[in-house]
């Protein structure tokens, strides 16, 4: 369903770490669609304005920027006033923002285990928390990131592996608390696009996974955005569910 509205009475999408990768991909294919986005960031304040500055290229005053710190409360309850105060509405927040890193069990430490599980966990919960409000007058949606490995544990990765397993849950929690003014589902992508740092994983590493995936190739960023917007726009009767986008990896052996 495209949006068919003039731009004053479009609806707004939040997505969070949305300057880059995957996050951006979701403004654009959203944007494509007819939403007003705001695009939040943390330290990628130059990417957030380019992207910024291209989709009000296509469309006039049709996406803002905002930075917050996942890390802090006071500043996610900030970002949710400052989101939905924009344009005086909120219809969708895509919960995007996550840290990942490895933390094999013989090195992690408390840092890793508050790292990870507020960018990932908490900081997501108490944004969804903080916008829901706004979210149920305009009868919106909230659509998490959740990553295959909430279901079967990445090696060397423990406790992102446990903090993605409560984003899943957390998406099926929020589904039965918001509703039914509220839609919560959310998409566990496979490989679609490599760690930014190349020494993450050797080219041996990732021909081997390549070759776990069923359809025999990675994905793209378009197959996760297309995804959300389908669940944003096209999918009023979806809630409480997660899509795996991992070429057939989840299931395989």
């Amino acid at each position: 369903m495209n949006v068919v509205a003039g731009n004053g009475s479009a609806p707004v999408a939040l997505v969070t770490g949305a300057a880059q990768r995957l996050g951006a991909e979701i403004c654009r294919s959203l944007h494509a669609r007819g939403y007003r986005i705001i695009i939040h960031y943390r330290h990628s304040h130059v990417a957030a304005e380019e992207l910024r500055d291209e989709l009000n290229s296509l469309r006039d005053d049709s996406a803002v920027i905002l930075a917050a710190d996942m890390n802090s409360l006071t500043e996610l309850k900030n970002l949710a006033a400052k989101a939905i105060s924009q344009w005086q509405r909120l219809d969708v927040l895509i919960n995007n923002a996550s840290g990942f890193y490895p933390t094999p069990v013989v090195s992690a430490d408390e840092n890793d285990w508050d790292a990870l599980f507020n960018s990932n966990l908490k900081g997501p919960f108490f944004l969804s928390q903080a916008v829901a409000p706004a979210l149920k007058a305009s009868t919106g949606c909230i659509v998490n990131l959740v990553d295959i490995y909430a279901q079967k544990p990445l090696s060397g990765f423990p406790i992102y592996s446990m903090a993605k397993a409560g984003v899943a849950m957390m998406t099926q929690s929020l589904a039965l608390e918001l509703a039914p003014d509220v839609r919560v589902n959310g998409v566990s992508p496979g490989a679609i696009l490599w760690p930014e740092e190349e020494t993450d994983y050797s080219i041996k590493e990732k021909q081997h996974l390549k070759q776990r995936v069923p359809l025999q190739r990675q994905g793209d960023a378009t197959d996760i955005a297309q995804t959300v917007t389908f669940l944003v726009a096209d999918a009023p009767y979806i809630t409480g569910q997660i899509i795996a986008v991992d070429g057939g990896r989840s299931v395989s052996t």
